[in-house]
């Protein structure tokens, strides 16, 4: 049974700015009233939106400390140091090493990279990955996507004779680490003009910064934007502003020549070549790459994506593929199991919250199924495993509006450690105290989450006929991407509509809905849609009942073909018959 979802309509904007652009730029007013919604008031900012330049990105010196990195990265290329190049095993982590460490090996051969174990070493810098550095002569590390927490590793570093250099995009605490520099445009004396960078945009920042201050041009960076924007599109951050353009040119160049290791995942992935959207990343290359360091290495991700050879590319991105395949065949095991207890009621919390445990989970999942149960049950979910002996590992998720790291942190005291951000942390705790500490975030979230909270929104941009989808429409509207936070794809939502008796359930298991959908005051227009988790509305829908979809608009490429698909993102039952 679906969560039931509440449909709110945007606000509509200035009927006379809608009007007047709307007029200059030739376009329908719905598309308009999308672009004024979206900050774009006048046709030269139409324009700039349309027509992203890499002209438009800032100047790196903005950025605190900008200066003293590049020196100190230029001192050890000229005096032939050893460079350790460190990250997360996730995709920001993983794509950031690749870049920075793809930038660096033109200019020295000594220079290697580091990719924690997430089992053995977990999240961040660790005291291993350092002693590692210290063993093999290394005199500067350079992090990348974490750090920016990590003081008394840093100063661990520097009693070892090693430099630090971090490059971060989380919140720092109030006392930064005392590294030779700090890049994070987060920190509160960083005036740089855009603070929600990846964090292999801010390793980007570092090597567009040493490439100016160096005359190096900034052409030979450009190959390096197909793994910036596979961050982008996987860590979730804004696709405005310069993320914005980052991630347009990163599209161009991972459609049109992508790097071996790229272009193996999507072979691998069975996307279709040269139409690769923001949504291909998220859903296809993405979870692959993150698959590595879930399954067993995040190194071999780095391996991947700076491979340079096209059939070592295809062994490596195959086995990446196996990891993927074992993951999800354990993510959906594990993901019906915890259903099964939260609807059996043999949960830790399943009241305000969703809490479930099973020391036998895999690890490396808990986060996905987390965020399975908060789709099915629309809760505050936490969903724990063993880690080790005595100790419980856990991965939180949370809804619209409800900041569960300030629910967890207010367990702190239970915590061995914990980490994150509003809707999405990790823990760890002694398994001794899990029911206190169950206990305990059950009452906080009670008293903390309201009615409000506890109700999926969807959140419709605009009403749309059918006939109103014309070429010049889907045109236009496609040059609205790269769509991500910030520039969400638009949700439209059209009333009164049928199928035209061609729907069918699909999927493995009948579990989603193929709709040809024909809308009754304009029954010459027929559009495809599809349904994902739908299948309860096939038997209203087959009787020919009439309903309301709110939906995106998709283009589906098969075989050089391209199709237009609404992406149903919600059903309403109409009661009368057609």
């Amino acid at each position: 049974m679906l969560v039931e979802k509440k449909w709110i309509l945007r606000e509509s904007a200035d009927p006379e700015t809608v009007g007047q652009l709307s007029s200059e730029l030739g376009v329908d007013p719905v598309l308009a009233e999308l672009l004024v919604l979206r900050g774009v008031n006048t046709f030269a900012q139409a324009r700039s939106f349309f027509r992203p330049s890499l002209d438009n990105l800032y100047d790196p010196f903005l950025m605190t400390d900008m200066d003293k990195a590049v020196e100190r990265v230029r001192q050890a290329v000229t005096g032939s140091e050893k460079i350790l190049v460190y990250g997360d095993y996730d995709v920001d982590g993983t794509t950031a090493v690749s870049l920075v460490y793809s930038f660096l090996r033109r200019l020295t051969s000594r220079i290697d990279f580091y990719i924690p174990e997430r089992y053995d070493e977990g999240y961040g810098v660790s005291y291993k990955g350092i002693d590692w550095a210290a063993e093999n002569g290394f005199s500067l590390i350079i992090t990348l996507d974490c750090g920016i927490k990590a003081n008394e590793k840093v100063e661990y570093a520097r009693e070892k004779g090693i430099d630090v250099i971090i490059c971060d995009h989380h919140l720092p605490e109030n006392e930064l680490p005392k590294a030779v520099a700090v890049l994070d445009p987060k920190r509160e004396d960083c005036h740089y003009p855009f603070d929600d960078l990846s964090g292999c945009g801010v390793g980007f920042k570092l090597v567009q910064a040493y490439s100016q201050r160096y005359n190096i041009p900034f052409e030979t960076l450009i190959p390096l934007l197909d793994l910036l924007v596979v961050s982008i599109a996987s860590d979730l951050v804004s696709v405005t502003d310069e993320n914005r353009i980052l991630a347009h040119f990163g599209l161009k160049q991972l459609n049109e020549r992508p790097r071996v290791g790229l272009m193996a995942m999507i072979q691998l992935s069975g996307i279709e070549p040269n139409h690769i959207s923001i949504d291909d990343i998220v859903f296809k290359i993405g979870p692959r790459i993150n698959a590595a360091g879930r399954m067993e290495s995040g190194r071999i991700a780095v391996e991947l994506l700076t491979a340079t050879n096209a059939e070592e590319a295809i062994r490596i991105g195959t086995e990446i593929n196996e990891h993927n395949n074992e993951r999800k065949n354990i993510d959906r095991r594990i993901t019906q199991e915890a259903l099964d207890m939260v609807r059996s009621g043999n949960c830790l919390s399943c009241g305000n919250a969703t809490i479930v445990y099973n020391p036998e989970w895999h690890k490396g999942v808990v986060g996905i199924v987390a965020s399975r149960l908060v789709e099915a049950f629309y809760k505050p979910t936490i969903v724990f495993t063993k880690s080790q002996e005595g100790l419980v590992t856990g991965s939180a998720r949370s809804v619209h509006g409800f900041d569960l790291y300030d629910a967890i942190e207010s367990c702190s005291d239970l915590l061995e450690n914990f980490g994150g951000h509003l809707y999405a942390a990790g823990l760890t705790l002694k398994e001794e105290n899990l029911s206190t500490f169950c206990e305990r975030i059950e009452k906080f979230i009670s008293n903390a989450i309201i009615p409000a909270m506890q109700t999926p929104v969807v959140d419709i941009d605009a009403r749309l006929n059918f006939s109103q989808m014309t070429p010049k429409f889907l045109r236009i509207l496609k040059q609205f991407q790269p769509f991500g936070p910030g520039n969400s794809a638009p949700i439209f939502l059209t009333e009164n509509v049928y199928d035209n008796g061609n729907g069918r359930k699909v999927g493995a298991e009948g579990g989603h809905l193929k709709l040809e959908l024909i809308q009754e005051s304009h029954p010459y227009h027929h559009i495809s849609a599809i349904a994902f988790n739908m299948a309860e509305f096939f038997d209203h829908i087959k009787a020919g009942n009439p309903i309301d979809v709110c939906y995106s608009i998709v283009e589906n490429y098969y075989r050089g073909t391209a199709n237009i698909q609404l992406r149903v993102k919600d059903i309403n039952e109409r009661d009368e018959m057609i």
